[in-house]
């Protein structure tokens, strides 16, 4: 009974990017669908996306021209990787234009993507600018091809990725996440190669194996941005086949646990949330956070996410 009220709370017609998406994603319904194609309608007319739209400035960007990556998770960049989440794709021309000016300005000449400020290409900025590409429908763009062939290439020897200043490797996640929204049958020998060995570095630490033990991991978060967390890496595992590896029982145990008597879970913590030496760079200059929902409280984007894990895993109870 709790999945069943949990799904109802999902298919409220309050956000019609959650119920848009439980119909295709969690119950399976078709695109041309009545209920689906009604909901997939009013996303840019109610709720969340709507409200992130509304703040669309008249040239396809949000805060500031001059920077599509700052002001930190206000600006361009942030905004399209929420909006990525909420069901919305190319076919919308304020995205299109939004999206025409993210790859104008952050693509780069090694085949990946960046910030406005940088002349290479970073794994992070690779990883979610390509994954949200595709969702919004650009998966045969030529500088989303390359972003992907960026990411075979630049793989360390242990199948996993750095990026940046951030807490060894399992943090950068972006790359797994990005090969698990890529349609298959579009997969390259190389693509292929990457993601067994990117699987294998996960699985090796069961999520969460890797140093002291760091709190941020074992919360579920929203918007993710650039941090990982134990349903992160669930929700890309799954999404690539990996559901059934023994060395998911830890991850898996957690994400049952962490259910509520009614069947949903809550938003545990909104980014940036970190802990130790980690949050001292922050301390002296704080970002301002984005949140759809309130920490602490039932979360649609956190139980749409967990739930279809569970879904990948056989699990409807």
């Amino acid at each position: 009974m709790r999945s069943k009220t949990a799904l109802n709370w999902l298919l409220e017609k309050t956000q019609p990017s959650i119920q848009y998406l439980t119909l295709t994603q969690i119950l399976g319904k078709a695109e041309d669908d009545p209920e689906v194609r009604t909901a997939k309608e009013r996303i840019t007319k109610k709720g969340w996306a709507a409200d992130i739209l509304a703040e669309q400035k008249g040239g396809g960007w949000w805060v500031g021209h001059e920077s599509l990556y700052r002001p930190k998770y206000l600006s361009t960049n942030w905004m399209l990787l929420v909006l990525s989440d909420l069901g919305l794709t190319k076919s919308n021309p304020r995205v299109a234009e939004a999206c025409e000016l993210w790859i104008g300005r952050f693509a780069k000449s090694d085949g990946g993507f960046g910030t406005d400020r940088m002349r290479i290409s970073e794994l992070c900025l690779t990883g979610n600018t390509a994954r949200a590409l595709v969702k919004f429908g650009y998966v045969d763009h030529p500088k989303v091809r390359g972003a992907f062939r960026w990411l075979v290439e630049n793989q360390k020897e242990n199948g996993g990725w750095r990026c940046g200043w951030r807490r060894g490797v399992l943090d950068a996640w972006e790359g797994m996440s990005a090969f698990a929204v890529y349609p298959k049958r579009k997969w390259t020998e190389g693509m292929k190669r990457a993601v067994e060995r990117g699987a294998e570095f996960y699985l090796e630490r069961e999520l969460h194996k890797e140093g002291p033990r760091y709190g941020p991991w074992y919360r579920f978060h929203y918007p993710i941005h650039y941090y990982y967390d134990i349903l992160v890496g669930l929700d890309f595992m799954t999404a690539l086949g990996y559901g059934d590896d023994r060395r998911l029982r830890y991850a898996i145990s957690l994400l049952r646990e962490r259910r509520r008597p009614d069947g949903t879970w809550n938003l545990d913590a909104v980014h940036p949330d970190l802990e130790g030496s980690y949050a001292v760079p922050y301390a002296k200059r704080p970002r301002a956070p984005f949140a759809l929902e309130e920490p602490g409280e039932p979360s649609k984007m956190i139980t749409l996410r967990a739930m279809l894990v569970l879904k990948r895993l056989g699990d409807s109870g």
